[in-house]
């Protein structure tokens, strides 16, 4: 059992990468009540990758304000077949409350423990007028990270807002650029491996819950669809690899609820997809006629003051005339208008996307739809833009890195909150703010 003197002090006194838990540990799908918390047993350490082997992992996880009897799971056996990952799925949480999380992993049971600890919040009751803060981020390239080996800035500077809850718009890791180009699933793995033994990364999923979307660099390869093929990595096999390296849940679009302001859907860009190479009209497809239903249904049913709506890819643009693979292209033009017009309809909804290389707000000049693009993860990453190219949809444009924090800012209890939209570079400050009444 977990004494009182580990729970106060378990964080500062913790090994930083035990040797048998170098990719940490990642909290995920948090709601109110529950939470999914991943973890991989590893072996050895090297300069790219954590060798995966046969053991057990564990998990307990007790309320920070009152320690208590915590809840421990039993030992769970891994082994390479599924990369020693597991994730283990947590119910009955107390909403709004900081939980502590300690993870262990053995070779047998006669075998000394090795543990790893963190912690995350649970989201507000949905009657609950809570302050709300999250970050996004996309395309972090591990080979144009700006920190050397301690992985990319922003995850410290993000920290430092200390945000609830964190979203990956995708892009996460890149299968299909060299050093080395993943066309199998050992070197697909390794991707995720030498990304998540980084410092600031294992640091900061210690602490923030998080929301991953998958994209097309972490799904196979550029631009990709169902059906198509990596070398000997498949598709389908690219999307289990996905929900086995992070801690997703069942279904890949899904919602949260975060209090009484804030609602936010995440989007699914690449499973429903039809080919880009189609040609346009109302069959072609990024949704799906399945997430389309539940997306609609649920978004205006919900009565959250903000609705924030989390596409991996633009919905709203502009983007490169080039490009053909998102609702802002020419190439699903059918779909984007129809799901612009309908997202404008909403009350106080907008976009948050991802995959773009440049920080961006817009407005739809047909709706008046806003978007939100966060840009990559570091300077070295942004490109594929140019100043020179703004339009009339555009608010704010800057061809870097860096993230965006969504804010609900109530001040001090006022009745009528605030989502305040900022985008920091990687260092955290300020390049840009808007700020969304809710009347």
């Amino acid at each position: 059992m977990i004494h009182t003197l580990i729970v106060a002090l378990a964080l500062q006194n913790a090994p930083e990468v035990p040797v048998s838990l170098a990719n940490g540990l990642k909290v995920g799908e948090v709601g109110h009540d529950s939470a999914v918390v991943w973890s991989r047993r590893t072996k050895v350490v090297t300069r790219d990758f954590a060798a995966s082997d046969r053991g057990q992992l564990q998990l307990t996880w007790w309320p920070l304000d009152s320690p208590g009897e915590p809840r421990t799971s039993p030992w769970v056996d891994v082994d390479s077949r599924t990369d020693s990952v597991h994730k283990f799925r947590l119910e009955g949480l107390v909403p709004g409350t900081r939980y502590g999380l300690e993870v262990r992993t053995r070779d047998s049971a006669e075998e000394d423990v090795q543990a790893l600890t963190g912690s995350f919040g649970t989201a507000p009751a949905q009657d609950d007028p809570a302050e709300v803060r999250f970050t996004v981020v996309t395309g972090q390239d591990f080979h144009r990270r700006d920190a050397g080996n301690r992985g990319h800035r922003i995850y410290s500077s993000m920290a430092a807002l200390r945000p609830d809850f964190f979203v990956h718009t995708g892009d996460v890791v890149y299968y299909d650029k060299p050093n080395p180009d993943a066309r199998d699933v050992g070197t697909a793995r390794l991707h995720w491996h030498r990304m998540y033994r980084l410092e600031f990364q294992r640091r900061f999923h210690r602490e923030v819950p998080a929301y991953f979307l998958k994209d097309d660099h972490d799904t196979l390869k550029n631009d990709c669809w169902p059906g198509q093929k990596h070398g000997g990595l498949s598709f389908q096999r690219g999307v289990e690899l996905f929900r086995e390296q992070t801690p997703s849940g069942d279904l890949p679009y899904r919602r949260a609820r975060w209090g009484k302001h804030l609602e936010v859907w995440f989007l699914e860009g690449r499973e429903f997809r039809s080919s880009n190479r189609e040609p346009d009209g109302p069959e072609k497809t990024i949704l799906g006629e399945e997430q389309w239903a539940w997306l609609t249904e649920t978004l205006e049913a919900s009565d959250a003051t903000f609705r924030v709506v989390v596409s991996a890819t633009p919905i709203v643009g502009p983007d490169r005339s080039n490009k053909k693979d998102n609702h802002a292209n020419a190439a699903f033009a059918h779909e984007g208008g129809r799901l612009r017009r309908w997202l404008a309809s909403q009350e106080r909804a907008l976009v948050v996307c991802g995959d773009r290389h440049w920080q961006y707000t817009s407005a739809d000049p047909e709706t008046g739809l806003r978007e939100f693009s966060c840009g990559p993860t570091t300077d070295a990453h942004a490109g594929g833009f140019s100043e020179k190219q703004r339009t009339e949809a555009h608010r704010y444009l800057a061809v870097r890195g860096g993230f965006l924090s969504v804010s609900v800012e109530t001040a001090g209890g006022s009745a009528s909150p605030r989502l305040v939209m900022r985008h920091h570079d990687p260092r955290g400050a300020v390049l840009n703010e808007e700020s969304i009444a809710a009347e």
